[in-house]
């Protein structure tokens, strides 16, 4: 059947299963927008206030639902505010596809009007990018690039369309997507011996965990490994709800705001195993201190990052998941490391996150927002001290019900990405964590919320400064305040009223339950503002250069 190019690409949508996209309409995208007008019923656009929040709306959408996110922009200008949102998703492993709009074939190159080389520009921050310059090939590279996405690690894949490719014809045929199958093809007899026998020897194991076990849908065998070889757990950021918090195994995230007993049994344990995580710098901290006593097993289905920042005595290369039920079938007896765990159980009770020496108003706002949370929800953040403090007080209980910009730390992310939480997840609750200098960024996209009637739920930790920056300057800059102190007066409750949306205060001393409730319980949009001291630290901390187990910030006894 004879198509445009714009109908073909509305068709490979549809083929892939994809049902809503995200987008902002301009010149060289008029024929798809066209295409779209046609066919709302089958696919639902959303249009966002900036084509940024269309890249972070598909990146929460993708990360919420394990669907690939589909975003879209215009050329110039429209493309290049898309390039924070990709990179955020390639840091992070999100599969997703950015759909960009060219001038003409005949104009390219010439410094025409919004033109710009966008395959160019994103080539470091794609898996793989394409500019389609024959409609003959366009159907064939949208499959090519759904299947790029999602495949062996998950990622960012770019189509750039010139304006008359997508109204030149050709034939269509439908194609049914074939499934992805899991990657193996490194995965190795001797290397799954040698883990098990590390296993075997080992008397005090630990698991570091990363958001490769949540891309890689592999929480389930997580669990069954870690109580086969009788160990504890902890995640990196990325890695959080890869475990329940309420698991007796979990000691909390690792690193530089991560908790003191997970850092220590890092440091203390004999064997680590490494299941989807690529030691970041703020895992690791200084590399020569990092797990000194311990031999390290590697599981990732990337083999570009073995190796990369830590040695490792053991690598096994393949799909997560895969390799956890290999390895589990292999352990005939389950271990017993008794010793080890009362050893781990006794850092819990020596080590709690707490305040020294500030209040605990973010943790008491947070606490008091888990009590009054529907099980189904998702927790949205923004780039910060908040992060953190979201990341350390909620509970974590569900795999990719965390949305955080972990790897490029993004401020601005959250309000686009819970929108695509929200979109994919209708029956669910989204609330974004937020602080007032990230909210700030873009906040513009309160009117997408508000013409949709999405009921996200924006968190504003507002400490009239940006927090973390500040956190820095006081430790290592001598209180010298450069810039971070945000005093311009902005009035969020009329911000949110500007939009349609309703606004809500909590005080200092104001108890924040009941105000979080009745926001719940309203169904609708809401900007809550939370008073925090603009002093509160994220403790505990690392200082850049030292070990991990040598934190700032740590208080002895209580309840961890």
């Amino acid at each position: 059947m004879q198509m445009t190019g714009a109908q073909i690409i509305i068709e490979c949508l549809a083929e892939q299963g994809t049902d809503v996209v995200f987008g902002f309409p301009g010149g060289a995208v008029l024929p798809l927008y066209e295409a779209l007008y046609h066919n709302q019923h089958r696919i639902k656009h959303i249009l966002t206030a900036h084509e940024q929040g269309a890249s972070h709306a598909a990146d929460g959408y993708a990360r919420s639902t394990g669907k690939v996110g589909v975003c879209i922009s215009t050329s110039g200008p429209g493309a290049t505010n898309m390039v924070t949102g990709i990179a955020t998703a390639y840091m992070d492993s999100v599969p997703m596809v950015a759909l960009t709009g060219n001038v003409t074939l005949p104009l390219l190159g010439k410094d025409s009007f919004q033109e710009v080389d966008i395959t160019g520009i994103t080539m470091p921050i794609t898996k793989h990018n394409y500019i389609v310059k024959d409609v003959t090939m366009l159907a064939q590279t949208i499959r090519d690039a759904f299947r790029i996405a999602q495949e062996g690690r998950p990622g960012p894949v770019l189509i750039d369309i010139p304006k008359d490719v997508t109204v030149h014809t050709t034939d269509y045929v439908f194609q049914k997507p074939l499934p992805i199958s899991p990657r193996t093809e490194r995965l190795s007899e001797e290397n799954l011996d040698m883990a098990l026998a590390m296993i075997e020897e080992s008397e005090r194991p630990m698991l570091y965990v990363g958001g490769g076990v949540i891309r890689g849908k592999a929480s389930e065998e997580l669990g069954t490994f870690v109580d086969l070889i009788d160990a504890p757990v902890c995640t990196s950021l990325m890695g959080c709800g890869a475990i329940s918090s309420y698991n007796e195994r979990f000691t909390g995230m690792v690193g530089m705001h991560g908790s003191k007993v997970s850092n220590m049994c890092v440091s203390a344990c004999d064997l680590l195993v490494v299941v989807g995580a690529r030691f970041s710098d703020r895992v690791v901290s200084k590399a020569s201190g990092f797990a000194q006593n311990a031999r390290i097993i590697h599981i990732d289905v990337d083999p570009a990052e073995i190796d990369k920042n830590i040695k490792s005595f053991c690598h096994v290369i393949g799909d997560v998941k895969v390799v956890l039920s290999e390895l589990n079938k292999r352990i005939t007896k389950p271990h017993t490391n008794e010793k080890w765990m009362d050893q781990v159980r006794s850092y819990k009770l020596r080590y709690p996150i707490r305040f020294d020496n500030e209040s605990q108003r973010a943790k008491t706002i947070l606490k008091s927002l888990q009590k009054v949370l529907p099980p189904e929800f998702f927790i949205v953040t923004e780039v910060g001290q908040h992060q953190m403090w979201a990341a350390q007080f909620l509970k974590h209980v569900q795999p990719g019900h965390f949305l955080t910009s972990g790897g490029l730390g993004t401020m601005g992310y959250g309000t686009g990405a819970a929108i695509g939480a929200q979109v994919g997840n209708p029956k669910s609750r989204v609330v974004n964590v937020a602080g007032d200098g990230s909210f700030g960024m873009n906040c513009n996209e309160l009117a997408t919320i508000a013409r949709y009637n999405l009921p996200v739920i924006i968190l504003l930790m507002n400490n009239h400064t940006l927090g973390m920056v500040r956190q820095w300057q006081t430790l290592f800059f001598d209180n010298h305040y450069s810039e971070t102190t945000l005093d311009g007066g902005v009035d969020w409750m009329v911000l949110a009223q500007a939009y349609g949306i309703q606004g809500r205060k909590i005080g200092l001393d104001d108890d924040p339950r009941q105000i979080l409730q009745e926001a719940l319980d309203a169904n609708a949009p809401c900007v809550i503002e939370c008073e925090i001291p603009m002093d509160d630290k994220a403790y505990p901390m690392v200082a850049p250069g030292a070990s991990i187990d040598d934190m700032l910030g740590v208080g002895e006894l209580g309840d961890y």
